[in-house]
């Protein structure tokens, strides 16, 4: 029986960073550089954080993080692979989740995505996220993918990575 591997959507696979700065840059005009972000929550970062989540557009524009696509097809030959996400608090975000899912990661089945409130009711035997609050309550190995929120920050008892072929390297 294959291993349950859990992959958390926003800021693993899909790129919210570069949607918040490229809201607060059309908004704004304020472009912000990696340093600015490093160690800080992104609402210390973006002011207009909330209005963005809850904008049309904002998740099912993300852009795709590097090396996720062909990461996930060969995880998901090896693994009984789950894509998980927070999504209930913004209503908008499931079918605009689910449409980005189906466009970027088509070979995932609709069973395959888990869209929650709270991840600390989901099992499995790997998670692989980038907020320390999810990886804390999860009972399995946990993977910290490496985002400005968490760079820096000491690693607790998770293993970091900061690329798809870090993934790979550790569960291929």
């Amino acid at each position: 029986m294959a291993l349950r591997l859990i992959i958390d959507m926003d800021g693993v696979i899909a790129d919210i960073y570069a949607q918040y700065a490229r809201f607060e840059a059309s908004e704004s005009g304020i472009k912000r550089s990696c340093e600015d972000l490093k160690g800080k929550s992104e609402s210390e970062v973006f002011r207009n954080l909330r209005e963005y989540l809850f904008t049309r557009g904002f998740f099912r524009d993300a852009p795709v993080i590097p090396g996720s696509i062909p990461a996930l097809k060969e995880l998901n030959a090896q693994y009984d692979l789950f894509v998980v996400s927070s999504a209930t608090e913004f209503p908008q975000s499931l079918q605009e989740k689910y449409d980005w899912l189906q466009e970027h990661f088509p070979f995932l089945s609709w069973k395959q995505m888990v869209f929650c409130g709270s991840k600390a009711i989901i099992h499995g035997d790997i998670m692989i996220d980038d907020h320390f609050k999810n990886l804390d309550s999860f009972s399995g190995r946990t993977i910290l993918f490496t985002q400005p929120h968490n760079d820096g920050l000491p690693e607790k008892n998770h293993v970091r990575v900061h690329s798809w072929q870090e993934v790979l390297d550790l569960l291929v």
